[in-house]
């Protein structure tokens, strides 16, 4: 049925709702504060975390032989306990607590459960088996290494430490058969000089260089190549690497401060016969500080710099930022984000000075989506002396110098190459083109001619990647119910947001690109108000909150209508409580789902803010009383 927007008698008490609803998330999202001054955040428990930790510390402790370690096993216990009461009830595991079951994680559960577990888990394993029996077949070892590995096709980064695991607990077969078949992967380049990688083809991508040496040492110790030359060769750079190895490992002993990540390291060096080596040893004592309370492990430790900075923007919405951000919370926030920004070249991926993390932990990689992150919320955080812009310029010039010859944003390294994570995405260059244009005004004229043209690059990127419908995908964000895993709500949110910050000073660029991303938005909303991952796709407040930000500004009566309606959903999920309740929308390396306790509260409120600016009490009147002659349908009416 049609439906006309709302008398403007009724203005008024919608837009105090909508304050009140603004003044219980901000509460939310203060209250969230660490003692330190900034956010730290949580990330889901995760099954394979817990799985791949709980394997890896039992293969140490059987390969050292040196009896019962009563610390390690109160742990491994745990994660076997923890695994055992989160089984999915139809007997398989997914990646969070509320993801559905899917076959590699599944597969790493049951796997470590067989070579770990007790006979108190013995009904949890058989249904694990079933799960896997009834979606992969056949689980003759040969039919499960064809299955993982063509789950993640020539992307050799996650399915071979699946199938190591798998080897090394002894459900692919004896140990002298269990690594037939499995693709190897050339530990031995990684003695080449790090500039070369890009050029070399790697069966990996850039964040893998630590699995790249530990599982193919393990695969050449298990079962060497039958090329003597080659056997020769490998043999000879076995400690090369493992000192390489041993130099990018973080001071905190997790590498990326990942879980799995570093728990394939420990479990491959333990099954070539270093489980004494002090990269496992360092290892251990990473997963014994980051396991949680419950006996699980999340995929990474936490998110701090990332949950920061949207918490910062969130907050700063809109004409003058928050009362709770007041100037002493601007003041410490401003001064934990400088010191956040790395001032030397990255051991791991050879990054230049000038970048932001995803953590404040030693473990964390500067990347393109944390980098203009802290530029955006650097700059609402008061003044601009000159070590806020001298860090803005290096942060600025390390975003250009970052960019791909197609002009898109990568997330570590350019031009490294085509697998995840390692090419140009649509997320990460409108991102990088907000920053762009949040200090272009405050930068020197050569700078500012590099941004010029480094934005001009940026559009054409995402010109040329805007698919027929009017989207654009993200690369950290997906959707389980979606197609194919994707989400072009957020992807196509995020870079209306860049579009919108560019028309700002030049009103001509990409407009048609941005009615189309807009069109598409309007029409893919559930007739609730809510958005998900994709046309159809159930909502969720972090899916509708990313719409609503992007389009709040707009004053087209469809537009509109559409906020309109997604504000009474956010209202009405904020006054049932469910702002605690968040999504797993949230991608990691090799497609891990998880999902983060701030995304929900941060993401509404930036989308709030916004929308009260435009939509409050007497601005959301004059735009609502424009079309109030007019007969506009809800969404699927």
């Amino acid at each position: 049925m049609s439906q006309a927007p709302a008398p403007a008698t009724a203005l008024p008490d919608r837009a105090r709702r909508l304050q009140q609803a603004l003044e219980i998330a901000e509460s939310r999202l203060v209250e969230h504060l660490g003692p330190d001054g900034h956010w730290r955040g949580q990330l889901s428990a995760s099954a394979l975390s817990t799985a791949t930790a709980t394997f890896a510390m039992y293969l140490v402790m059987c390969e050292r032989g040196r009896g019962p370690n009563q610390r390690l096993q109160r742990l491994i216990d745990g994660g076997l306990d923890w695994l055992a009461s989160h089984i999915n009830d139809d007997g398989g595991w997914g990646d969070t607590v509320r993801s559905c079951s899917n076959p590699s994680t599944t597969l790493l559960c049951w796997a470590a459960l067989q070579a770990v577990g007790t006979e108190r888990h013995g009904s949890t394993i058989n249904r694990g088996k079933a799960w896997l029996r009834q979606h992969l077949g056949d689980l003759e070892p040969a039919a499960l290494k064809i299955a993982i590995q063509k789950i993640y096709g020539k992307d050799r980064t996650f399915s071979i430490p699946i199938l190591t695991l798998c080897a090394l607990a002894g459900v692919l077969g004896p140990s002298a058969q269990a690594f037939r078949g499995v693709t190897a992967l050339p530990f031995e380049l990684a003695a080449l000089p790090q500039s070369w990688f890009r050029y070399l083809g790697l069966p990996v991508v850039s964040y893998a260089l630590p699995a790249l040496i530990a599982v193919g040492q393990s695969q050449h110790h298990q079962r060497p190549s039958g090329n003597p030359v080659l056997r020769a060769l490998r043999q000879r750079l076995r400690q090369p690497t493992l000192r390489r190895l041993t130099a990018i490992q973080p001071s905190s002993g997790g590498f990326l401060e990942a879980v799995p990540l570093t728990s394939f390291v420990m479990l491959s060096l333990a099954g070539a016969g270093e489980q004494d080596h002090p990269v496992v040893e360092r290892g251990l004592q990473f997963l014994e500080r980051a396991v949680s309370p419950d006996g699980s492990w999340p995929i990474d430790v936490d998110l701090a710099t990332w949950v920061t900075t949207l918490s910062i923007q969130a907050l700063s919405q809109g004409p003058e930022p928050s009362p709770r951000l007041d100037q002493n919370r601007r003041q410490v926030l401003r001064r934990w984000l400088l010191d956040q920004q790395y001032r030397s070249v990255h051991p791991f991926t050879g990054a230049a000075p000038g970048g932001w993390a995803w953590t404040d932990l030693p473990g964390g990689v500067p990347d393109a989506d944390d980098t203009p992150g802290a530029l955006l919320a650097l700059r609402h955080l008061g003044e601009i002396d000159s070590e806020v812009l001298g860090a803005a310029k290096a942060g600025l010039g390390w975003l250009l110098d970052l960019q791909n010859r197609d002009g898109g944003i990568p997330t570590f390294c350019r031009g490294w190459g085509k697998l995840p994570f390692d090419r140009s995405s649509s997320d990460l260059t409108a991102h990088a083109l907000r920053a762009f244009i949040a200090w272009r005004g405050e930068v020197d004229p050569g700078l500012r001619d590099r941004i010029d043209r480094g934005t001009q690059r940026g559009l054409e990127f995402l010109r040329r990647n805007q698919r027929p419908d009017g989207t654009w995908l993200p690369l950290w964000f997906g959707n389980e119910a979606a197609d194919r895993l994707e989400n072009p709500t957020y992807g196509t949110a995020r870079v209306v947001l860049a579009l919108q910050a560019v028309a700002s000073t030049d009103p001509d660029a990409m407009a048609d690109e941005m009615s189309r991303a807009e069109a598409w938005l309007v029409a893919a909303q559930n007739q609730d108000g809510s958005w998900g991952g994709d046309t159809g796709v159930a909502g969720s407040i972090e899916e509708t909150a990313v719409a609503v930000e992007a389009l709040a500004g707009a004053d087209r009566a469809e537009v509109v209508l559409a906020v309109d309606n997604a504000l009474d959903y956010l209202t009405a999920q904020i006054a049932a409580g469910s702002l605690e309740s968040p999504t797993p929308i949230g991608f990691y390396f090799a497609n891990l789902w998880y999902f983060e306790q701030l995304y929900p509260v941060a993401f509404t409120v930036a989308a709030l803010r916004r929308a009260s600016v435009v939509w409050g009490e007497g601005g959301r009147a004059q735009t609502l009383s424009r079309f109030a002659g007019l007969k506009l349908s809800r969404p699927g009416s």
